[in-house]
């Protein structure tokens, strides 16, 4: 079912987060009319003075509505959908990281699991007395689902019943309710499995963000599982991209042989389908900083360089097959790893430098 996103109302979670910021300024940017009503409950998981940089660029236009609030309060949902009657939801807000998960799950199970039935439930009642209710929810999902799966590239067709952290749980979780939802009460809903997404103005607790912070301070990085890790990196731009595509693309309401409703359900990986090797990652990342100027050139990296063990949650490669992706919306992630890194490197030298 396609979707003109025109004048359209979209309620967008995690607006002050990373993907959800860049969402809302290239929706703003390329769509006629649109209004987007924002929650971002701005907790202190990092720096929470990127995320009032981000919304700061997302309240210039003046079509932004800010609620601040957690998506785990189903009263704030509630009147959110009863006030401004949103006609495409994307789910964005969500406790992220592998590593925080063994540290603080609570916050895992409130956002991401509350947080998101929440979201459904107000899908749901959008139809109440004939409404014509929400056409498409679209939701962040996780590579992380993956787990330790052995075959790559890994595909949507994959069985993935062995997460390997509380995060990844939670994320099968979404993608578990979002089924019964759509078969149940007929909602469109796409979920989307982000592949390991980098940028200007990212989170701090990624890796390229880490590692940056930590070798301006003198510090030494830590490089896991010996270096012998391979992520399939996906620049900021191309999520955004994507994501917008599918919103204007809900799954089809059809009926079965059964006469009833078939689940309106879809599943895609978002990744750039060319996994990096970390050693050649940081090696990258270090010239891009030397080119920047956030590094001086006779930096010594070796001397701040520790190959160490895998943690505990993290898988040694993601690779994502993105064959869906391109059948159905015609689009896949393109932007190499160097043009990224280099205009994250430019930006850190204007925000923290400046």
């Amino acid at each position: 079912m396609t979707i003109n996103l025109d004048n359209k109302t979209v309620f967008l979670t995690g607006v002050a987060g990373f993907i959800g910021s860049n969402l809302a300024l290239h929706l703003f940017k390329n769509v006629e009319g649109v209004k987007i009503v924002g929650i971002d409950n701005m907790n202190d998981y990092y720096d929470v003075r990127l995320k009032e940089e981000r919304l700061a660029q997302v309240s210039a236009y003046e079509n932004f509505t800010f609620i601040k609030g957690d998506i785990a309060d189903s009263g704030i949902i509630n009147d959110i959908f009863s006030k401004y009657h949103p006609e495409v939801v994307v789910n964005l807000a969500a406790q992220a990281g592998v590593r925080y998960s063994i540290i603080n799950p609570d916050a895992y199970i409130q956002s991401n699991l509350i947080g998101f039935y929440n979201i459904l439930e107000a899908c749901r009642h959008s139809y109440d007395d004939g409404s014509k209710g929400v056409e498409h929810l679209v939701y962040a999902s996780s590579s992380s689902v993956y787990g330790s799966n052995k075959k790559i590239p890994y595909s949507t067709d994959d069985k993935v019943d062995n997460p390997v952290s509380l995060y990844a749980a939670t994320k099968k979780s979404n993608e578990l309710m979002a089924h019964a939802y759509s078969k149940l009460y007929n909602i469109p809903s796409t979920g989307l499995r982000f592949f390991t997404v980098y940028g200007p103005c990212g989170r701090p607790d990624m890796a390229y963000f880490g590692f940056t912070n930590k070798l301006v301070k003198g510090e030494t990085i830590k490089i896991f599982n010996y270096g012998n890790c391979k992520r399939d990196f996906t620049y900021v731009d191309d999520i955004v991209e994507g994501v917008t595509r599918v919103m204007q693309n809900a799954p089809d309401r059809l009926t079965g042989d059964d006469g009833l409703p078939m689940p309106p359900y879809k599943v895609y990986n978002i990744g750039n389908s060319n996994p990096e090797n970390l050693l050649d990652f940081v090696s990258i990342l270090q010239e891009e900083l030397v080119r920047a100027g956030v590094l001086p050139p006779d930096y010594d990296f070796e001397s701040h360089k520790e190959l160490v063990p895998m943690q505990p949650g993290d898988v040694p490669v993601t690779f994502a097959d993105t064959s869906a992706l391109e059948r159905d919306f015609g689009f896949k992630p393109s932007t190499p790893l160097r043009v990224g890194l280099r205009r994250f490197a430019e930006w850190y030298v204007g925000y923290y430098k400046s």
